[in-house]
């Protein structure tokens, strides 16, 4: 896999007229984004080059230029990459943090914020994000992480503590990596998020064949990365992490793991790292008879792909993004399905969503320096913290019910326009699709073809309540009963029972359980909690980025979070860390401040977002910026400190 990053080496690749039919196809915007980064030079971010703000979320491939320009631009690249390719002229120096800053302005055709520039440096690859212990390799060899998943977050840790030369083992339950994407097999299931987005700043994918890619494309890139950095000969499959317990006299936690056949071990380690997500426990609905059913039921976050549903009555429980994407795919060859609604869903349509990368897209990304960084930044842009302010309650708007400020009301008003379009001539569905809570109150999905598919002549959607489940189907509250040979329930996950299947002791005998809950998860920038000590979580408790972008992006600024602090302890001869008691309280309470302020809040939906008090659990209410800056160099006095197993002194 490369990385999108390289040199001008991969030019050398490509003829003369190979290199001027690539430069055919390429996104106007991105390929001057990549000229100013690669020469340095102005005249590909000024007049008459500067794109247009983009009209909609498509990728505005011409930048709202003239064809005359469009073609000039694409001569000129040849030009300078011909020179690159033939040693005639050398890459720039590496852009300034305020020079990508003006770069990614010009080319998204809106000012970004001064301060973005390390954060795009670091998103474009060509800033380091970890730092590496001074000590010698045999001392960094012999601090020893415990890492519990080698899904994405897991993963990325793994790879950061090899390039670190620190010890650690991943204890995996599945038999491959991925996490959710090694257990989510169901028809349909891709992401809702843009693929190049969807892949690690320091192994960006260029071979994606989707803009928006499926389950097994992803699966695959999961396993060759854990293949292509090493990690794999430390990772522990099928063993299940049963518990953790803090050692106050060795200052090391005893991890308790069973493997696959019942065998049982106990393993040392000076700090243990909780991968596990959110998103790993399915959520059952409290429906009567679950277990009555006499064909196959099943969630489809544990879908068994030999169930064949061709020309089979499948009823769908949910309308989440599962079922977002499980629908239409079931509805192609089903005999019918029948989806069980309790609240409607917004989704928005996007350009992309069903296209295919060209390979000349493909070779772009694989043989233009920082083309696929360029491409990947537009989009993170676009899709991140540009979104941000349509999350923010404005007190004074005067529709309350529906919206929560200006921007969140159009919005609103250019789904519900979507929604009357895709369902033209049926009241009926019209009447059941458009929900009545605020945009974003819910997750945004993404349109797979759900409002095409239950148009169909063998779709049904029901929003009556349920009674129970039946050994032949389902009853409805008012009697009626329906039969089905398959039931599918995409009811999402116990998102906020976070951690809820590992028993964790911390200082004293404390149980993280105990102390959270089954749905109230606090920590520090999601990642650390007083009375834990060497204990870190990443993607933890309010970590999820709610205004859209990418879960990858926020597991990077964690891992860099955690892996500079192991940095730091093995430097410094630290036994243990322990984040102060005070520092967790401010940040908690500035947290529930501005979390109250958010839309998640909202009284007009019910979410798994938040637990039955009514609090937010899951959800970050930070921009991307914000919390990388909270995150990008721990602070040694936010924790009390441990020179030996001894005891705890405050660090100086």
């Amino acid at each position: 896999m490369q990385s999108g990053t390289g040199s001008s080496s991969r030019l050398s690749l490509l003829s003369d007229a190979e290199l001027t039919e690539l430069l055919q196809s390429a996104n106007i915007p991105t390929l001057l984004a990549a000229m100013a980064h690669l020469t340095g030079e102005d005249r590909w971010i000024q007049a008459p080059y500067t794109p247009t703000p983009r009209r909609d979320i498509d990728d505005h491939d011409d930048g709202g230029l003239s064809a005359d320009l469009v073609q000039e631009i694409r001569e000129n690249a040849f030009t300078v990459l011909r020179e690159l390719r033939d040693g005639e002229r050398t890459v720039a120096a590496t852009p300034s943090p305020e020079r990508l800053v003006q770069i990614l302005s010009v080319s998204v055709g809106e000012p970004l914020p001064a301060d973005y520039g390390q954060l795009l440096g670091e998103e474009l690859g060509i800033y380091p994000r970890s730092g590496v212990p001074e000590a010698p390799a045999e001392v960094r060899g012999a601090f020893h992480v415990a890492i519990i998943g080698a899904g994405l977050s897991g993963l990325c840790l793994a790879i950061r503590l090899e390039q670190a030369g620190i010890g650690y083992t991943v204890f995996e339950k599945n038999d491959d990596v991925g996490g959710s994407w090694e257990e989510n097999l169901y028809p349909g299931c891709g992401v809702d998020t843009p693929s190049h987005l969807y892949c690690y700043s320091f192994d960006q994918n260029p071979d994606w064949t989707r803009y928006f890619v499926h389950r097994d494309e992803l699966a695959a890139y999961w396993r060759a990365l854990a293949d292509r950095w090493g990690v794999r000969p430390r990772i522990r499959f099928g063993t299940t992490v049963e518990s953790a317990r803090f050692n106050e006299e060795t200052a090391r936690w005893e991890v308790r793991v069973t493997g696959r056949e019942g065998s049982v071990d106990v393993v040392e380690a000076n700090a243990v790292v909780s991968a596990v997500g959110l998103l790993n426990q399915p959520a059952m609905p409290r429906i009567a008879g679950l277990e009555d059913f006499e064909g196959p039921s099943l969630h489809t976050a544990r879908w068994d792909r030999s169930i064949d549903l061709t020309g089979q009555r499948v009823a769908v429980i949910g309308t989440g993004a599962s079922a977002m994407q499980f629908v239409p795919a079931a509805a192609e060859i089903a005999g019918s399905v029948t989806v069980f609604q309790r609240s409607p869903q917004w989704a928005m349509p996007h350009p992309n969503q069903s296209r295919e990368v060209s390979e000349a897209v493909r070779a772009l990304h694989r043989h233009i320096p920082h083309y696929l960084g360029w491409y990947r930044l537009r989009v993170f842009w676009r899709m991140g913290d540009r979104l941000h302010s349509l999350l923010q309650v404005d007190n004074d708007y005067e529709h309350p019910d529906r919206a929560i400020n200006k921007g969140n009301d159009a919005l609103r008003k250019m789904l519900t326009g979507y929604i009357h379009a895709q369902l033209d001539g049926r009241p009926d569905l019209i009447e059941k699709s458009v929900p009545s809570y605020p945009v974003y109150g819910k997750r945004l999905l993404i349109d797979h073809g759900w409002y095409t598919a239950i148009r169909r002549d063998n779709v049904a959607l029901v929003t009556d309540p349920i009674d129970q489940i039946t050994p032949a189907g389902i009853r409805m509250a008012d009697g009626t009963e329906h039969d089905f040979d398959v039931i599918a329930f995409a009811t999402g996950f116990d998102a906020v029972n976070v951690l809820g299947s590992i028993d964790v002791f911390g200082r004293g005998g404390r149980s993280l359980h105990a102390q959270w809950g089954s749905d109230d998860g606090r920590a520090y920038l999601g990642i650390t909690v007083p009375g834990f000590p060497n204990f870190f979580c990443l993607y933890g408790p309010n970590t999820n980025t709610g205004h859209g972008g990418t879960v990858i992006a926020g597991s990077e600024m964690q891992v860099q979070y955690v892996t500079n602090l192991i940095a730091q302890m093995i430097d410094e001869d630290v036994a243990s860390v322990e984040v102060r008691q005070d520092v967790f309280d401010s940040y908690d309470d500035e947290l529930g401040q501005v979390l109250a302020n958010s839309i998640w809040t909202h009284p007009g939906m019910s979410t798994y977002y938040r637990n039955s008090k009514g609090r937010v659990v899951t959800n970050s209410p930070w921009k991307y910026i914000d919390y990388w800056r909270r995150t990008h160099q721990p602070n040694m006095e936010d924790f009390t400190v441990a020179r030996s197993a001894a005891g705890l002194q405050p660090q100086a």
